[in-house]
């Protein structure tokens, strides 16, 4: 009897211990009471930090807040963070997560989570890393909030696994290899445990945290990274270098879904900007069509494109609806011949060449009309020549036609999309759109889910040397005013 009470007793015993075990791990704790920053360290310029409203807010010289407090006197490995953050316009700050207490400068150690809604940089350099990057190593370009308003960002850490959420939406999803690419002056920023840390950036930044709390994870197993350590270097190489690593040219198509299409963007390390068809015939094909498309993408971690489709696409659309987009895009596949039939170049029947050289010149007269009466961003699948004549394509593109097809670009502003799945244009082409300082952009125009990974586009930036100066970028949808142009009728269509 008293051996089974002995049993019945130590059972008890170890079930409360595993439930105590388990709230533990459960439990969200405070680390900012809203009054005083007990249990936080101001580095360098403490004048950087204040407490106002309820919120820390990050103001002033170039300045780090480390919090040192807990029984773990701010050390952690695994975890969960969560806070509620506001940016004012212009502000840069940051999370800093396995960091490590110093004196001044931009802490060496950990990695840190962007804080940048709007902030265009200093100096010659443009900061492009938007709000939830995690900084230089995989960033992300798009906006997902604005400033004046509240958000909530969550970084998850789990081994050698990093997630950020902005608002519930995952962002970032970075499983670290085992030896990963660092340069000399990078080299601590990897994960280890460390300490957290708030940024105050400079006197013209302003940023709010408040409700931070903590949440202390077990340990856990390490994941094995979705792509081999080739190509986490190389991408990693270009995150480091402030280049957009952006796929502005994917369609649902397929039976891919945003959702997948995310996925695959965290997996990559590739920025994705989703465009719809939109013209006579297509999935968009008027405003309340294209407004009811924009619901359906709202708040989705992804650039918002516009392909248009075919000449008449611009007699379609308002000027506002074609403003709700991040950036517009077309080609000159679609046009009408000096004898009026209509061609679609990627479709062997509706192609008609009864002269070469007659056809390269009309071909020419419509790329040029279509980049500088259409309200464009960026000129896709370009020089795309049809079947017929593909094989002569260094012949047919010659150096005179190849001027005025970059110079169109030069005057309009139109950026040049280096194509990956045509393998479009060529190198010499491209070259001479360097010189003359076209922007590019990288595109996979995908017909299929697997949209790859920007081989083409990622050969063609390291043969150039391209940066992210050469590089196009979208201004915020809305901020760009849109002008509709009559089209002259011989390329409508």
């Amino acid at each position: 009897m008293k051996n089974s009470l002995r049993a019945v007793w130590a059972f008890t015993v170890l079930l409360c211990t595993v439930s105590c075990q388990m709230k533990s791990q459960d439990e969200w704790i405070s680390l900012f009471n809203g009054k005083k920053l007990d249990g936080w360290e101001a580095m360098e310029h403490p004048e950087s930090f204040r407490v106002e409203d309820g919120a820390i807010v990050c103001q002033g010289k170039r300045a780090h807040l480390f919090y040192t407090g807990g029984e773990d006197h701010g050390i952690y490995k695994n975890f969960e963070l969560k806070a509620r953050v506001m940016t004012k316009p212009g502000a840069n700050s940051g999370i800093f997560i396995h960091s490590k207490k110093q004196e001044k400068g931009w802490p060496l150690k950990g990695y840190e989570v962007q804080v940048n809604n709007s902030y265009q940089g200093a100096g010659d350099f443009v900061e492009l890393k938007k709000t939830g990057s995690l900084y230089g190593i995989r960033n992300v370009y798009y906006p997902m909030v604005q400033d004046d308003e509240w958000f909530d960002m969550t970084v998850k850490v789990v081994e050698n696994q990093v997630q950020v959420f902005i608002n519930g939406i995952q962002v970032v999803d970075y499983i670290q290899p085992e030896k990963p690419y660092r340069p000399y002056n990078d080299q601590y920023k990897v994960l280890d445990r460390g300490c957290f840390a708030l940024q105050a950036h400079d006197p013209n930044s302003t940023v709010y945290f408040k409700d931070i709390q903590l949440k202390v994870l077990p340990e856990g197993e390490k994941q094995v990274p979705p792509a081999d350590l080739a190509w986490d270097t190389k991408i990693t190489k270009l995150h480091l270098a402030n280049f957009p690593v952006i796929d502005f040219h994917v369609h649902l198509k397929g039976g891919l879904t945003i959702e997948q299409a995310a996925q695959n963007s965290m997996k990559l390390g590739i920025n994705y900007g989703i465009a719809p068809n939109c013209g006579l015939k297509f999935p968009v094909t008027d405003d309340e069509s294209l407004y009811a498309y924009m619901d359906t993408v709202s708040g989705k971690p992804i650039f918002r494109g516009m392909q248009a489709e075919g000449r008449e696409w611009v007699t379609l659309f308002s000027p506002e609806a074609i403003a709700r987009f991040d950036y517009v895009f077309t080609d000159a596949m679609t046009w009408t011949d000096d004898k009026g039939r209509r061609m679609r170049l990627w479709m062997p029947e509706e192609v008609f060449v009864d002269d070469e050289q007659d056809f390269m010149e009309q071909l020419l007269t419509r790329i040029e009309a279509v980049v500088s009466q259409e309200p464009i961003d960026i000129h896709v699948n370009p020089t795309y020549l049809p079947e017929v004549l593909a094989d002569k394509y260094d012949e047919l593109w010659t150096d005179k036609r190849i001027d005025r097809f970059v110079n169109v670009l030069v005057e309009r502003g139109v950026a040049l999309e280096i194509n990956s799945r045509l393998n479009l244009p060529s190198e010499k082409i491209l070259r001479r759109a360097q010189e003359a300082g076209v922007k590019f952009t990288m595109g996979t125009n995908n017909i299929t889910p697997d949209f790859g990974r920007l081989d083409y586009s990622l050969e063609m930036v390291e043969k150039l040397g391209l940066t992210y100066k050469d590089m196009f970028m979208p201004k915020p949808a809305g901020q760009k005013p849109v002008q509709l142009k009559g089209l002259p009728a011989e390329i409508t269509g």
